[in-house]
């Protein structure tokens, strides 16, 4: 350990920028075997030197300034390709241009609540120009029209400048770096100001302390979407801060085939990936006995697991599946952390086992304590790791005590990640006057360590009784018939009182029988029955952009029977084309009236000439 440490210091010595901007400048002096892979949707490899990623990066800025861009301008940005994507996204870095991506539509029948959200985006960030992947600027075009700040819409393909011609920039770690909107599970999207300060300083705590990264001999492998801040921050501004070298696969092919994923780190002699836990689980259900056989990943140093509760049967059914390719147990590195704190708040160090708590579920369910079972129901939690280094974690209760180690409270964070605000404003309404942000998540301490059970404005509470919601849906998951990922547990009015309603996506035709399994399991699970079990067609429960589950929204959809009505995620065919061709009708009326304004605008200087 001494060893590896210094190791670590000898690294921050030689890689310390104090911001991105003169990190990226630096990948100039990065060895030319360093750099990132893409993957295509083939699987096929294309490798991208450090010192050619800047180089790619100085034309694009370039090709930005040539339309006008300047210093602090917001840059929209809808790119599928991950290659595309990076060199766009640090094409803006290089000369001072604020990115705000933006996902991509993945569903043709979600296009019109789509098109809503992103315009609402677009018009809170300010974006003057937005950039496409090729072949979707005749569908952008309408943003034009809805968006009053927007003056273009341009494709990736037109961003190929003259690098000789880029004009340098001073940038400063308070300087924006990009806009990261949050996810929207818990409300409307909104834009978390991330600067090179705060980023920096989340980057030394996951990358340093925790994950103990060494240049050089680390590598990673992400499939996450680079829209998300664990895709972003974790797998491209943090590896170009510490010049570590990683692989893309798209997300769209781990979604077709999630084993490409362990074939990669496989390949890649990968020894460090991060993922949703809900992808664990996908995974250890579709690998085939064959490629357990074929790959080898005992070079694995850590697999980080987050952005959602954790949940420990998942995890284990993993690591016993994949411990005859040499996988440790010990590997599985869990972490916490949202938007507002960049990336990271806790996370377990790559050098100690994950920590599991098997408590009495009764008395934590009615009395929000955790303590060790003795018989009867249990319950498991899984540390998250303590607070990352430099910054400062809590458990508060209702009237902002700090709680007892083992006593449930709300998850409030400090230090210099803290977001500097909202681009709309609002930030006071969640960080206090001491610099705590209230993360609105519930959790525990047990000795520094954190444990994380669910979101405060979740809670369902029954005849008295705090009840998380994943406690509800992990069961119901479990269930034939019901696919992975889909169920929500939701609280209602029912006379004098609360009820669970519980939705859930199926493929089956007759629900007469799951719905009864359902009320079964929600009355074992919490002690009765619930007040509906609603069994939905594939594609209705309402998601985030990044595959959250929108309990809120579901609510809301249930209590005005709009459920599945409105922002459906599938669509038939039919209804997809039909809105598609509006949306582009109205894309080329939006461009022609742009050309148009900016013909007589032309012709009205030149008469002024």
């Amino acid at each position: 350990m001494k060893q590896s440490h210094g190791l670590l210091a000898e690294a921050w010595g030689v890689y310390e920028s104090r911001t991105l901007h003169e990190a990226l400048l630096k990948l100039d002096e990065a060895p030319a075997t360093r750099g990132f892979t893409f993957q295509n949707e083939r699987g096929e490899e294309r490798f991208v030197a450090f010192p050619a990623l800047h180089a790619e990066s100085r034309r694009r800025g370039a090709a930005l300034q040539a339309l006008g861009m300047k210093k602090g301008d917001r840059l929209g940005m809808v790119i599928i390709d991950p290659e595309d994507f990076i060199a766009t996204f640090l094409g803006a870095l290089r000369i001072g241009v604020v990115p705000v991506p933006l996902y991509p539509p993945m569903h043709l029948g979600g296009l019109d609540s789509y098109t809503r959200q992103a315009a609402a985006i677009l018009s809170s960030s300010g974006s003057s120009v937005l950039v496409v992947s090729a072949g979707l600027a005749s569908i952008f075009w309408a943003f034009v029209d809805r968006v009053p700040s927007l003056a273009r819409v341009v494709e990736t393909s037109s961003l190929t400048g003259d690098a000789s011609a880029l004009r340098e920039v001073l940038v400063t770690p308070e300087d924006l770096v990009f806009l990261q909107y949050t996810s929207g599970s818990t409300g409307t999207p909104k834009g978390v100001k991330a600067t090179s300060g705060t980023l920096i300083a989340n980057i030394h705590g996951f990358m340093g302390a925790s994950l103990s990264m060494q240049p050089g001999v680390d590598t990673g492998v992400s499939w996450l979407p680079l829209q998300h801040d664990m895709g972003l921050i974790g797998f491209v501004l943090g590896p170009i801060y510490w010049q570590i070298s990683v692989t893309f696969i798209p997300t769209l092919r781990f979604l077709k085939r999630p084993e490409c994923w362990m074939e990669t780190m496989h390949r890649q002699k990968a020894t460090v990936s991060f993922a949703p836990n809900f992808a664990y689980g996908w995974l250890t259900r579709v690998a085939k006995e064959e490629e357990l056989g074929r790959w080898s990943l005992g070079h694995v140093r850590a697999l980080g697991v987050g952005a959602e509760p954790l949940h420990y049967d998942t995890l284990k059914r993993f690591t016993d599946k994949f411990a005859r390719t040499g996988l440790r147990p010990d590997v599985l590195l869990p972490a916490y952390g949202l938007a507002e704190s960049m990336l990271a708040i806790s996370m377990k160090t790559s050098t100690e086992p994950m920590k599991v708590r098997t408590l009495d579920a009764g008395r934590f369910r009615d009395e929000g304590v955790s303590v060790p079972a003795n018989g009867g129901e249990v319950e498991r939690h899984i540390g998250c790791g303590k607070v990352i280094p430099g910054h400062e974690l809590r458990v508060v209760d209702e009237k902002g005590r700090p709680c007892p180690d083992g006593v449930r409270g709300e998850i409030l964070f400090r230090g210099p990640s803290v977001m500097e605000g909202y681009q709309e404003g609002g930030a006071e309404e969640i960080i206090d006057a001491d610099g705590w942000l209230r993360t609105g998540d519930l959790g525990y301490l047990v000795d520094g360590e954190l444990y994380v059970v669910g979101r405060a404005k979740d809670l369902i509470i029954i005849r008295g009784r705090n009840i998380s919601p994943q406690t509800i849906e992990w069961e119901v998951n479990k269930l034939p018939g019901v696919r992975a990922g889909t169920t929500i547990a939701v609280a209602v009015r029912v006379d004098d009182s609360e009820g669970v309603v519980v939705m859930l996506e199926t493929r089956i035709a007759a629900v007469k029988a799951l719905k009864a399994e359902v009320a079964a399991t929600v009355k074992r699970v919490i002690g009765v029955p619930p007040a509906d079990v609603l069994c939905l067609p594939p594609g209705t429960i309402p998601k985030t952009s990044s595959g959250k589950l929108q309990r809120g929204k579901a609510r809301r959809q249930y209590l005005e029977g709009k459920l599945g009505r409105e922002g459906s995620r599938t669509a038939g065919a039919m209804g997809a084309r039909l809105r598609l061709g509006l949306q582009v009708a109205r894309s080329w009326w939006a461009r022609a009236r742009f050309l148009l304004r900016s013909r007589n605008t032309n012709e009205e200087e030149h008469r002024h000439e």
